[in-house]
């Protein structure tokens, strides 16, 4: 979120806060971690976007990490393609 809004529009932490009504240790926890629905909605007024853009981005986010995560694990799944004969 820094990337894509923050920076470019030469917005603080702290005025999103104030802005939105969201405390400021939320917004801190949502750059480093997650977007909640109730973040979303927000954000998607405060920006003009939808709070569809705020989740997805969350989810491309978590899913990247789990995979990183999993990496070994996933290698080790056959796909159903493999079994078929």
């Amino acid at each position: 979120m820094s990337e894509e809004f923050l920076s470019p529009l030469q917005i603080t932490a702290y005025r999103l806060s104030k802005d939105t009504g969201i405390p400021q240790t939320r917004i801190s926890a949502i750059i480093n971690r997650r977007v909640t629905a109730d973040t979303a909605l927000r954000f998607a007024t405060y920006f003009g976007t939808t709070p569809k853009f705020w989740l997805g981005i969350q989810d491309d986010f978590d899913i990247e990490e789990e995979s990183k995560k999993l990496k070994r694990q996933l290698n080790l799944i056959p796909k159903v393609s493999d079994n078929a004969a």
